[in-house]
């Protein structure tokens, strides 16, 4: 019984010393408040990129790199189980008659491996990977150097690219 009484109040004080250091605020890498509004999605609301297919692919800096988005979208409409807009241009039925990049053949496996005629409901959601490109300055320093060498043709420079 007295052993049972003093682990309770061990456990008591452990808790309520916790409850104290837990007081403290997070800190965010930026030095921001973390519950503050993110300022750098307020303040570059406005996309690089121009009109669906008057710009160039953005080059990839390691090979497993969702492509970035390289115009705006600002006008499209969301996502949703009815309608990807995405897939008006870039789906396997259009792709040829717009001219523009046809989604990836991994977007057409479901989680068993097995290949599905239209993109799998994991692959949906086009904008939890693919991103538009912004012309945001870092929110914190970044020495991320990637895996890809640019291509560079006879008696050219490296073509410059974007990082975000």
């Amino acid at each position: 019984m007295k052993h049972a009484l003093k682990l309770s109040i061990a456990v008591l004080v452990t808790c309520f010393s916790s409850l104290s250091l837990a007081d403290d605020a997070a800190h965010s890498l930026r030095g921001a408040d973390v519950s503050a509004p993110d300022a750098s999605t307020q303040q570059y609301q406005e996309f690089v990129g121009k009109r669906p297919g008057t710009q160039s692919p953005i080059e990839r800096f390691y090979s497993t790199q969702p492509p970035v988005i390289p115009h705006a979208v600002e006008n499209f409409d969301e996502i949703n189980l009815e309608e990807n807009q995405c897939l008006d241009c870039h789906g396997g039925a259009n792709y040829v008659k717009k001219n523009s990049p046809k989604i990836g053949d991994t977007h057409f496996f479901d989680r068993e491996g097995k290949k599905t005629p239209e993109a799998t409901a994991a692959r949906y959601n086009c904008v939890q990977c693919h991103v538009p490109l912004t012309d945001a300055p870092p929110l914190i320093d970044n020495t991320f150097k990637g895996d890809l060498i640019s291509k560079v043709s006879k008696g050219s420079a490296p073509k410059a690219s974007k990082k975000n």
